[in-house]
């Protein structure tokens, strides 16, 4: 691909350029050991690149010298979804073949219905009943094919739904990325959620977010940067593979998102007196842009998005940003691209790769500014 930062572009020139960007162009050769199974022994001692839009400058920091970059006045949006214990292993009556039970979302919470998937998609048809536990504490029972491996089920439990909930999440365990190798272990409760969070509905980490600390935080707010917080509920939708070349034809899966009147209000404050607002994770973005009035404001908002955020692409709320390394051709990766421009992100990748950061969940971060 021509490099369109390279010259001077007439407006529309650079949009058509952009327009025919393809999926391809975010192709590129991921060493195996760029990918991590573990985090940084502490959050905020991560390694941290340093993007600049305006200079094309690349740095190389400690994720704690972050703060050094924001000043009084200055606001981080942060993203509070909870990642719950989504991850089951239960077996199947009469075969008593294993299956793996990943919970998507309660659907009802009176009839104990989730949204669920899987695998082995094949052996679980409609009417059959699976069991959880040693004792088999819990039994489901399938009541609708929604995709390949999407399945509606039906929890069949005694009790107040307290209890029940109590029982299902002490079945289930954190749901790691499934490039892991590995089992999750003791820390990964912890590791693998911010230090903010706390509205329950993720089933997967908003992982920028994963790299500060509650000193670091602490440390920002002395200095005067504010923090508000908004909520997306990450779904698998966000990592699902892109399988389209077009990506103007690329269907996000729906997030639940909800911006309320408190946060949109420090937001658009914050945006008048000209200070920076950054983005802490592509969860919060879509969150933002998902939310801004037609006078290009943040509006409070509860519901649902389908927003897929690819160049060309104008933002609106935040001046800076926050993200993990993401893997070639995926959603992250694209959004990542189209706020700090295509050609000085893939830029930022190539270095990254050779100076080995660590890439996805556990990863390194970058901040963009």
């Amino acid at each position: 691909m021509q490099d369109v930062y390279s010259r001077p572009y007439k407006k529309t020139e650079f949009r058509k350029i952009l327009i025919n960007m393809k999926l391809s162009a975010f192709d590129f050769e991921l060493p195996k050991d760029a990918l991590t199974e573990y985090p940084a022994k502490n959050r905020d001692e991560s390694r941290l690149m340093i993007v600049n839009k305006a200079t094309g400058k690349i740095e190389h920091k400690v994720f704690k010298d972050v703060m050094k970059y924001f000043g009084d006045g200055d606001l981080m949006l942060v993203n509070n979804t909870k990642v719950f214990p989504a991850r089951l292993y239960g077996t199947k009556e009469k075969t008593g073949a294993k299956i793996e039970v990943f919970l998507l979302r309660e659907l009802n919470r009176s009839s104990l219905l989730w949204d669920v998937l899987v695998d082995p998609a094949r052996k679980i048809r409609v009417g059959n009943k699976l069991y959880f536990g040693d004792n088999d504490e819990l039994i489901a029972e399938v009541v609708d094919n929604t995709t390949s491996r999407g399945r509606t089920i039906r929890f069949l439990f005694d009790g107040d739904y307290e209890k029940f909930k109590k029982v299902l999440y002490g079945l289930g365990e954190t749901p790691l990325p499934k490039y892991f190798k590995r089992k999750p272990e003791p820390m990964d409760e912890e590791r693998y959620q911010t230090v903010y969070a706390k509205v329950e509905g993720a089933v997967a980490a908003p992982t920028a977010g994963l790299h500060f600390s509650r000193e670091l935080i602490k440390k920002m707010e002395i200095k005067g940067v504010e923090f508000a917080e908004v909520t997306l509920h990450t779904g698998l939708g966000t990592f699902r593979t892109i399988d389209v070349e077009d990506l103007s034809k690329h269907k996000m899966d729906a997030e639940y998102i909800e911006v309320n009147e408190k946060c949109s209000k420090l937001v658009n404050e914050t945006k008048d007196k000209g200070k920076k607002i950054c983005a802490i994770g592509t969860t919060t973005m879509r969150t933002i842009e998902s939310c801004v009035t037609a006078s290009k404001y943040l509006k409070p908002y509860e519901g649902w998005t389908n927003l897929f955020i690819h160049p060309p692409h104008e933002f609106h709320i935040a001046n800076s940003m926050i993200t993990n390394f993401h893997v070639p051709k995926s959603s992250l990766l694209i959004m990542a691209a189209a706020f700090g421009g295509y050609d000085l992100i893939m830029k930022a990748y190539e270095v990254a790769i050779k100076e080995k950061y660590k890439f996805f969940s556990y990863g390194d971060a970058m901040l963009i500014i």
